[in-house]
Parts: C-alpha cells; structure tokens; sequence
C-alpha cells in the first residue's frame, strides 16, 4: 500500500481475489507449515436466493463470511497442516482466521493512518513484519505477542491517554482475519505487506508503536 491508500500488488495479479476454495485451503495450510500460524477455519458465504449471506444465517451479521463458527474457537486452532486441509475439506469456502496472542499479537489502526505510519517506517529502514489491509479501511501490523498488555502504557509514555487516539492491539483470545478471505460484499482481506522470508521475525510492538501513535494523532485534527 502507497501513501495515497492505493493497495500495492505485483505485475500481472488481480486486485480482487477470487474466493475460491482452492485459494483459501493453499492460504491456510501455507500460514501453517511456513509461518508456523495457528489456524482456524470460520464461517463462508452462501448464495441465498442470488445474493450472498453469511453461513451463520444473521441478516445482520457484521462480518459475512469472516468470523468464528462457535464459542469455543479459540480451543480449535491448530498449527498441523494435516488439520487444516481437514477443515478445509469440510468448509472449502471458510474465512481463515489467525488467533491472536500465540505466535502474533497484531495493532490495529485507521488505514489512512497506517498508510502514513508504514511509508513513515519504511523511509527509516524498520523492520516490519507482515500488514494486512482490510475492506473496513483499517491496517493491521503484525508484532511479537505481548502487545497488547504494552501498547496503553506505550501511547500513554508518549503523551496520548490510550483512548484518545484510534490505535489498540489484538492480542489472546483475539483473532484477525486473513487473505484471501473475503468480507461479504465489502472485498477482500489483502496483504499491504506479505508474509516473506525477509519479514519472518516479528518486531516488538515499541519498534512501531511510535510511528502509527503519531499518524493516528493526525488523524484526530
């Protein structure tokens, strides 16, 4: 993703996924075996009466095809690839959900904000790790686990009452969603930054916590 919000991708790849079972299962069962993710497949999309509606059946459901099945969740994530193309197997079209507070805690911040705080980090040679971009317009940093118990006191250290600005952690017993996943009618799950190689060691949330503070303070004028 550049500074104008304009979600960057490689040469000669759609901007829009296709939410193709396929694609799903090959996403989940990489982030397991190379990334060593906890995984979890949640509910899909199903076509009802020509339109599409979450599994779940809610008319009102915030998140269409991109959220947790059932309550105990949490205990159903599995790192074993063998498991995962288990689940897949079972729901092809399921959401990929990552749990939060295992390998990654992820912070959560504005898009706009994001934008300006990841091009801010990348002119300084930081060492980020993967970013996900969602269809709700926000940014989501992956960090080592623990920052979610960190990140208020951070904010506050540098002169924002935690609340004050548009920036929080997930961390246990949390999740995010991730590509290619789609979110109803909204769009895709993408990555602004892709899990590589390059990115496989995480960054400690205090590495970043200062460049996405100051572009949310910038959003509140």
């Amino acid at each position: 993703m550049d500074v104008t919000g304009q979600t960057r991708f490689p040469a000669g790849t759609s901007q829009i996924p296709q939410q193709r079972g396929e694609r799903l299962r090959d996403a989940a069962v990489r982030y397991a075996e190379e990334r060593h993710w906890d995984v979890l497949s949640g509910a899909w999309l199903e076509a009802v009466d020509g339109v599409e509606r979450c599994s779940c059946k809610a008319a009102d459901c915030p998140a269409p095809g991109a959220h947790p099945t059932g309550r105990d969740w949490v205990n159903q994530a599995t790192g074993s690839a063998v498991v995962v193309r288990r689940m897949w197997a079972r729901t092809p079209r399921a959401a990929i959900l990552l749990p939060t507070g295992r390998t990654f805690d992820a912070l959560d911040v504005p898009e706009s904000a994001g934008c300006l705080a990841l091009a801010r980090m990348e002119r300084r040679r930081v060492e980020l790790g993967p970013v996900t971009c969602t269809p709700g317009r926000r940014m989501l940093f992956f960090v080592l686990p623990g920052a979610a118990a960190k990140v208020p006191d951070l904010v506050r250290n540098l002169g924002w009452p935690p609340n004050a600005i548009d920036l929080t952690a997930r961390g246990e017993g949390d999740y995010v969603v991730a590509p290619p996943t789609r979110v109803g009618v909204r769009g895709p799950i993408q990555w602004a930054r892709r899990p590589t190689a390059a990115n496989r060691w995480l960054p400690d949330a205090e590495e970043l916590v200062s460049a996405l503070a100051y572009a949310c303070g910038r959003e509140r004028r």
